[in-house]
């Protein structure tokens, strides 16, 4: 054999070994039984609700065709480990994501070079150290997975990484509320990974990294770079780029700068996607600079939310360098006017637009470029377009094969009537309308639009039927009709969207009844909303089983008693479910064991009867309100309590202590418990539960039988904001403590109690109080001077929209309510208590003058005095409390006049003085001789509306005479005119008759008039 021959033989030898050991592999146990038994280890500390590692057994099983397992063909070592959670949609909801600890097992996979546990719940805990000693590591994804904390150092050690992926993006809650975000203090670990071309930081905490940019310039292979809502504050407008040259993705979004353009931004050549979305940017750009020049490789641009893009020379600059090149453009938030957008030109390859939220009064100007190859357009939130659909689109109307694909116009201030020409955007898949001014039916030819996937026509003034030809579009996954103004009954064609995964038509004035021809094909729905409906669901197979497992059903006001729906019981995957006021009666024994997942559950305003045994520890928001529940409440959850618990207006009997002295209760944010029978004291446990946290923000357990006095614990929940202990019999003097130590309260309702002595001057710490009802009490004493103190009342302090609301989960939310006496009517008040503006005092034995200090309240709606021993008069600035819709002094020991002020009280609607000590006429010409005299009576009080008249004062003789001698004396007048006369001709009749005289005074009246 030749010398030249013989490295050929070695290679045959070679390759026939490595066939050999390659098919005794595959015939055979590829996994290692170290690396086997470290993977049943980790597995031992992994919570799997969904069993996605159920193949993960056997002390002899191949762990290599495990699930997310993949080992080397030749070796059989393990080198990939992907477990990443919910399909790879980190944003979505679902039951599939592995929690628990990380087990240090792992280390024992010497030849792991991909570890992918991203999209999974791990609690909040910090990122495991030891992972920092997997040395051959190339890609390492932990990104959304509740992670928390510092993220350690040591990850530096991983020399060999080419991806890192820590971001957080998405909000992950624990059972008790959100987790911290991850955190790097310092970056400076980072510079070590040479090798590193992907770095997605998103939603890592880097605000106190004051060296991120001097870090990521020392990577010189860096390709994407993913730093979005990263808290990052500070940026070097003039920094110098030296190691970025292969950069190709940066996103700085969302991360506030306020400052001016970042020039070296612009200087990265090889960038193709650039997102500065949210960054604040602003400043002038002079026409001189070229931002945009060196970009040539761009292709996706997001600038939204930066108002250096308000200017028509950097959008001509835009236009003119890369105008040709971009694919996508979002500068939408930028306070673009129509007249800037005009310099917008030549953008021929452009295939998504987003100009939401601008300042235009006009549609796109077709110089921007080939509207026909435009993709995706959003234009929503502009109200100052106001105009048509029609008009809006006339452009693309126009083209003979419209490119669009996405039309979002959400708040535009559309009107008129859908089009038939939408028919001819014959690609359309998402189309979003909502929230306009849309009025006419939903015409047919809706149903030749085909490719439509999702169709969003929510809060628009859209009437009719919803036509037969909406069954057509069997591409819909997604369809919205709510709160609009649609009639009739709705077609069973619905039931033949066999794609459909979300279906909302609440809020309109559908009737009939539904049956299970309506949801015949729905095999994919799970989302389904119709409340607040005349609809009634009627099967008309008893047994009926729907073709859906939903997560969301919503069938608020419907009929569906008395009897509990069966078909509800097959639902296992519920997580919401609201069925209240549908006139059911019974619920069955295995309604509570039914639905593992369910987070928030609404079945008020039934009839339904029982006890109430237990919750399942899953519930969030549970809402039994104005049932007919009865008994005693015990132990009811062995885990924790839902957030929002209202078990009101039944009639629950007993103790309140097995319930509020639960450890669950800890979590609770809102606990309404009121108008049942409860009895016996407020358990004195609060800081043992609840007053150890900080949670609860509302406590209403009035209209029970509760007595004793207010347990000094109750001073520890810091963090109320109502307080309802109303309609009770409780005893003793109101505490100091309610104002020095519960002083975030907005609602305070102690009245129908027995409650005695002074109102304590420390109520005035109340500040953001804004309804104060100690109405019916044994209160005696002042009132306190120092009621100017509330700053809401008074208008020094802002109140928001959702302070009587309580956030649960995705997005639900509890209101408060309150039965609260206004106009002397009694209410409850709930959607619009955070309105009501009220200080009630009424039948309680307060005495001495009403505080001035009362005219301050400015915001003022209800004041509430009557029944009292008041004395004195009426502030005379009480015109200054220009808001009072209500205001009764009814009842007291009131005296002097009715101030003529009171005319400056527009608003007022509900007057009564009647019965004090009041005299003199009310004040005419103002709005009160329009209220009943009833408020007026009791009094010395006359004129309108009373039907007394006020006496007209008859002068007496002496005042005639009196009068008489303020008479014109005519003698004087006279002898005065005879002395003007007699005077005048003594010297002008000399004058006349001589004519010296009359020569040497006009002489000497010349001389005067020289000198």
């Amino acid at each position: 054999m030749s010398p030249a021959f013989s490295p050929l033989c070695l290679l045959v030898v070679v390759t026939l070994f490595h066939f050999c050991f390659s098919n005794q592999n595959l015939h055979g146990r590829l996994c290692i039984d170290d690396e086997r038994q470290a993977l049943l280890e980790f597995k031992d500390g992994i919570i799997d609700e969904a069993d996605r590692l159920a193949s993960w057994v056997g002390d002899e099983s191949d762990c290599c065709t495990w699930a997310g397992i993949a080992c080397d063909n030749s070796t059989g070592h393990v080198h990939r480990i992907q477990l990443r959670g919910l399909d790879g949609h980190c944003d979505s909801q679902g039951f599939t994501t592995l929690r628990g600890d990380l087990n240090p097992s792992l280390l024992h996979l010497k030849q792991l070079r991909h570890l992918d546990l991203s999209c999974n719940d791990f609690g909040g805990m910090q990122v495991p150290s030891f992972i920092s000693s997997l040395g051959n590591l190339r890609y390492l994804n932990l990104s959304n997975s509740g992670f928390g904390g510092v993220i350690p150092s040591q990850l530096g050690n991983l020399s060999k990484l080419h991806v890192l992926s820590l971001g957080n993006l998405y909000d992950v809650e624990d059972t008790y509320g959100s987790y911290d975000l991850t955190s790097v203090p310092n970056m400076q670990w980072l510079s070590s990974l040479h090798l590193l071309t992907h770095l997605d930081m998103n939603g890592v905490n880097l605000s106190k990294a004051g060296n991120w940019f001097q870090v990521i310039n020392t990577l010189p292979s860096l390709v994407e770079l993913h730093l979005s809502i990263c808290k990052l504050s500070y940026i070097d407008p003039y920094a110098h780029v030296h190691n970025l040259t292969s950069l190709t993705l940066l996103d700085l979004s969302f991360n506030t700068f306020s400052s001016s353009v970042p020039w070296w931004i612009f200087s990265i050549t090889n960038l193709a996607s650039l997102d500065l979305s949210g960054c604040k940017f602003h400043g002038h750009v002079p026409s001189s600079t070229s931002l945009f020049r060196n970009l040539t490789a761009l292709k996706l641009l997001d600038v939204s939310d930066n108002n250096f893009m308000n200017s028509s020379s950097v959008l001509k600059e835009l236009s003119s360098s890369i105008g040709g090149n971009l694919v996508s453009l979002d500068i939408s938030s930028c306070d673009i006017s129509s007249p800037v957008l005009d310099s917008l030109h030549n953008f021929t390859s452009l295939h998504s637009l987003d100009l939401s939220k601008n300042q235009l009064t006009k549609t796109i100007p077709k110089s921007l470029g080939n509207l026909c190859n435009l993709r995706e357009l959003d234009m929503s939130y502009i109200e100052s377009l106001q105009n048509t659909l029609t008009y809006t689109l006339q452009s693309f109307f126009e083209c003979k094969s419209p490119a669009l694909v996405s039309l979002r116009l959400e708040a535009t201030g559309l009107t008129g009537s859908l089009p038939d020409q939408l028919v001819k955007l014959t690609r359309l898949k998402y189309l979003q309308l909502d929230g306009n001014y849309i009025v006419g039916t939903i015409p047919d030819s809706i149903g030749q639009m085909t490719s439509l996937r999702t169709l969003l026509l929510s809060h628009n003034q859209i009437s009719g039927p919803i036509p037969f030809v909406i069954g057509r579009l069997l591409s819909l996954v997604s369809l919205d009709l709510s709160e609009n103004q649609l009639n009739s009954s709705i077609p069973d064609s619905l039931g033949q969207l066999s794609k459909l995964i979300f279906l909302d038509f609440s809020s309109n004035f559908l009737e009939d009844v539904v049956t299970e021809a309506h949801f015949d094909k729905l095999v994919s729905l799970k989302y389904l909303n119709g409340k607040g409906n005349n609809l009634s669901l009627r099967p008309q197979l008893s047994n009926w089983i729907p073709p859906f497992q939903l997560y969301n059903l919503n069938l608020n006001s419907w009929g569906l008693g008395p009897q509990f729906p069966l078909w509800i019981d097959l639902q296992k995957n519920l997580t919401e479910l609201d069925i209240s006021n549908t006139g059911i009666e019974y619920i069955p024994e295995t309604f509570w064991r039914s639905f593992t997942n369910l987070e928030c559950l609404d079945m008020s305003q039934n009839r339904i009867q029982g006890s109430l045994l237990s919750i399942p520890s899953t519930l969030r928001l549970l809402d039994l309100s104005y049932n007919e529940f009865g008994g005693k409440l015990t132990h009811l959850s062995n885990g924790g309590f839902p957030i929002s618990l209202d078990l009101s207006n039944n009639f629950f009997v007993g103790s309140l202590h097995n319930l509020l002295c639960s450890n669950g209760v800890k979590r609770t944010q809102a606990l309404s418990l009121g108008n049942n029978s409860f009895s016996g004291a407020i358990p004195e446990c609060w800081e043992n539960t609840l007053g150890s946290i900080s949670w609860l923000g509302s406590l209403s357990i009035g209209g029970n039988n509760l007595s004793g006095r207010l347990p000094a614990s109750l001073m520890n929940l810091t963090s109320l904001l109502i307080l309802q202990l109303g309609r009770n019999e409780l005893v003793g003097s109101i505490p100091a403590w309610l104002g020095t130590k519960l002083s975030l309260l907005r609602l305070l309702n102690l009245r129908s109690n027995n409650f005695h002595g002074n109102i304590p001057h420390e109520l005035c710490y109340l500040t953001m109080t804004q309804i104060l009802d100690l109405a019916d009490n044994n209160l005696s004493g002042n009132i306190p001077r120092c009621i100017n103190n509330f700053s809401v009342l008074s208008g020094k302090e802002n109140i928001t929209d959702d302070q009587f609301s309580f956030y649960v989960v995705y997005g639900e939310a509890t209101i408060a309510s309150d039965l609260l006496v206004t106009k002397g009517r009694e209410d409850t008040y709930s959607t619009i208590l955070q309105l009501v503006m009220l200080f009630d005092l009424l039948s309680n034995n307060l005495f001495g003058n009403i505080p001035s200090e009362f005219t301050t309240l400015v915001m003022l709606k209800s004041l509430n005095l009557s029944r009292n021993q008041l004395t004195g008069r009426i502030p005379e600035k009480i015109g200054d409390m220009k808001r009072l819709d209500s205001f009764d002094l009814s009842l007291n020991k009131l005296s002097g006049e009715l101030p003529v002020c009171l005319s400056d009280l527009s608003f007022l609607s509900n007057f009564n003085v009647s019965y004090n000590n009041l005299t003199r006429r009310v004040p005419s010409g103002t709005q009160l001789q329009g209220f009943n005299e009833s408020g007026f009576i009791g009094n010395k009080l006359c004129g309108a509306p009373l039907t007394e008249c006020c006496a007209v004062k008859v002068p007496n003789k002496e005042d005639r005479n009196e009068e008489g001698s303020h008479e014109a004396d005519w003698g004087l007048i006279i002898s005065t005119l005879l002395g003007l006369v007699v005077g005048f001709w003594t010297v002008v009749a000399p004058l006349i008759v001589r004519r010296s005289w009359r020569t040497t005074y006009f002489r000497f009246c010349s001389k005067l008039i020289k000198v």
